[in-house]
């Protein structure tokens, strides 16, 4: 039964598409479209809910050593609820706010290719959350990947989408080959893919199914080196990176190391790695996001920030925590992506000095405002209770790892206020004006970020006395106990950063010069996509020398020598036959004619037919011989095998008596 909750989006989205090609380009067109859209996504939800009472599972055997396997547990429960919670959101947003991709002088359409691949996306996410074994894991898996693909790619006819595509395809895809690698060591230590066997597991083969599964958590998760494919994502619509960073593609990664915790935490290295890749990304990220001037980009790495906060709680073996920060990320982010779109959709860029919309639309401002306040840290607000359970969890390892946690949930503030001054302040220089070339936005637009704003603000109770113990009670995790003087540095801390924000703002008002060489290559991760390009080329020049030295010299080599030693050996077998066995063949004639003459001087008695018979005899040998021996080496070839063959029969008869 619980197969119904991924098959019903994935079987849906092409019914979807189909049905939406009918569709009329007017506004009615888009209304029908996002409430396909959006009651397929709530289906989902629905399906989800009744499965996690009813206790739903499934099983399909597909062959006697493998069977594919979907299950509930707490931490897949809590995906299969909020994916498609907040893909209703953004597939209703999106049917409004983005259009079909068309030739020129077509009118434009609604984005049914978008929706469509949408739901997809939430049904692929829906199967890789309920995957209990790692062979349906990694179907799963691939249909993430090849529906993020097609997502960011949507707007193919423009710039370079295609090749961000394929440069964030290929990244994540180099990390998956990781996940193949953890499946064949769990194969080959167990004899299964289920992850129920996995406790089987000990020795090395423990080791690299830990190692491959880190690999490929970390790059879907966007950890440091691969945070840069958030960059190329930010190439697709304004839904697909609010979707992506909020509840599928980056939360795969955490979802695999929360699900898979107990099993990665029996090697003893894995919680220093993790809590070192957390803190890097978690840093990085934050500067990165601080000096960006892209609205996406900047979320974008915001996203990789928060999720290293998530790694940090894994590695300090509070998983519990990181799924509880991942709810409250996943409103908050889809909540400021959605607003980038609005701010996009009236300034014609996500350039944040292009936007400060904040006296042209209060209510929109407002609703950011509290996204922004939630990603910053800010007491009451839901994601600053994970955050803080968070910084609590590493002083569980070391008080120093407590305090640069803290320092990164500070940089949380800083982005986080620049973020909103930026885009939703007030313009310093007078009342910001709509671009008179782009359309305003739509009440479904507004209405789906004011809810999940509101879910945000929900999220607030996790403050109130008892309601994080019943949520950790429900769920079966555990919580660390926050310290005293862990809170007040975390909040000093953010107070810092958002005073910090405060005055990079008013000073970017000021300064609107061009950015250096080093602050872009800072704000563009360190130079690492630069790098990165660099290796590949050395890489391939490398690879391209090796090739002509095997064409130029190896192959040239091997083809001369050997045609020539080929040539030699059979003249040499030529001369051979002609030499020994042809004057064998002739000797043997010249003796039977000699016989026959001494038979006939001697008498034609008895020996002569007997004469007669053995020099025939001979000469049809001799004859049959010279066909044989044709100079050929393959012939020759194929007589030494049947004469081993017969010697070998000999040998095996006489062993045998």
């Amino acid at each position: 039964m619980l197969w119904f909750v991924p098959l019903f989006p994935l079987l849906a989205a092409p019914g979807m598409y189909w049905l939406g090609k009918r569709l009329s380009a007017r506004d009615s067109g888009r209304a029908v479209l996002g409430l396909m859209g959006a009651a397929v996504a709530v289906v989902t939800l629905l399906l989800a809910s009744v499965a996690l009472m009813g206790d739903w599972s499934g099983a399909y055997r597909w062959s006697s050593r493998i069977v594919l396997s979907v299950g509930m547990t707490p931490a897949s429960a809590v995906f299969a609820i909020v994916v498609p919670l907040i893909a209703t959101l953004i597939i209703a947003y999106s049917a409004y706010h983005e259009s079909e991709p068309v030739s020129e002088g077509v009118p434009t359409r609604p984005p049914v290719r978008l929706v469509a691949l949408l739901t997809a996306f939430v049904g692929a996410m829906e199967l890789l959350v309920l995957a209990e074994d790692l062979v349906t894991l990694l179907i799963a898996w691939e249909l993430v990947g090849a529906c993020s693909w097609a997502l960011i790619a949507h707007e193919w006819q423009e710039g370079d989408n295609l090749r961000d595509a394929a440069w964030a395809f290929l990244v994540t895809r180099f990390g998956d080959l990781g996940l193949y690698i953890a499946a064949a060591a769990a194969f080959a230590g167990t004899g299964s893919f289920a992850f129920a066997d996995l406790s089987q597991l000990d020795g090395w083969l423990l080791d690299v199914f830990v190692a491959g599964a880190v690999l490929a958590a970390a790059a879907k998760s966007a950890q440091v080196p691969f945070s840069p494919w958030l960059f190329a994502a930010m190439s697709g619509p304004t839904p697909v990176s609010a979707l992506l960073h909020a509840a599928t593609m980056v939360a795969a990664g955490i979802y695999l190391v929360i699900r898979l915790h107990a099993e990665m935490a029996a090697v003893a290295w894995f919680g220093p790695v993790a809590i070192t890749l957390g803190l890097a990304t978690a840093l990085a990220g934050g500067v990165v996001a601080y000096l960006q001037r892209h609205a996406k980009k900047l979320l974008a790495a915001s996203t990789s920030a928060q999720y290293g906060l998530m790694w940090l709680a894994v590695g300090a073996g509070f998983p519990g925590v990181a799924l509880v920060h991942f709810v409250t990320h996943a409103f908050t982010k889809a909540a400021l992506f959605l607003a980038a779109g609005i701010a996009e959709r009236h300034v014609g860029s996500y350039s944040l000095n292009t936007m400060r919309l904040g006296r042209l639309l209060p209510g929109i401002a407002v609703a950011t405002m509290v996204a922004s306040l939630a990603l910053a840290g800010v007491i009451p607000l839901g994601a600053s209770w994970s955050k803080e359970k968070i910084i609590t969890a590493a002083g569980h390892q070391a008080s120093w790892l407590a305090v640069i946690a803290a320092i990164a949930g500070g940089l949380s503030a800083l982005y986080a206020t620049r973020f909103q001054l930026l885009a939703f302040g007030r313009d310093l220089h007078g009342p910001t004006k709509t671009a008179p070339s782009q359309p305003g936005h739509s009440s479904v637009e507004a209405g789906s970020l004011y809810l999940l704003s509101a879910g945000t603000l929900v999220l607030s109770l996790l403050w109130w006395p008892g309601v994080g113990n019943d949520l950790a009670n429900l769920l079966s995790i555990q919580l660390p106990q926050t310290k005293l003087w862990e809170l007040i540095l975390s909040l000093l801390l953010v107070a810092l950063g958002i005073g910090a924000g405060f005055w990079a703002v008013r000073r970017e008002g000021s300064n609107q010069s061009r950015q250096s060489e080093t602050h872009a290559a800072m704000a563009n991760w360190f130079g690492l996509p630069a790098l990165a390009e660099r290796g590949i080329s050395t890489f391939m020049r490398f690879s391209h020398g090796l090739a002509r030295f095997d064409d130029r010299v190896v192959d040239a080599g091997l083809r001369g020598r050997g045609v020539s030693a080929a040539i030699s050996f059979s003249h040499g077998l030529a001369r051979f036959d002609d030499r020994a066995v042809d004057a064998g063949i002739r000797a043997s004639a010249r003796f039977g004619v000699w016989l026959a003459k001494v038979s006939d001087r001697r008498g034609e008695g008895a020996f002569d037919g007997a004469t007669s018979l053995l020099a025939r005899g001979v000469d049809w040998a001799g004859q049959v011989a010279r066909q044989a021996h044709t100079g050929q080496t393959h012939h020759y070839y194929t007589g030494i095998a049947a004469g081993f063959a017969v010697i070998f029969i000999i040998l095996g008869i006489g062993a045998l008596l």
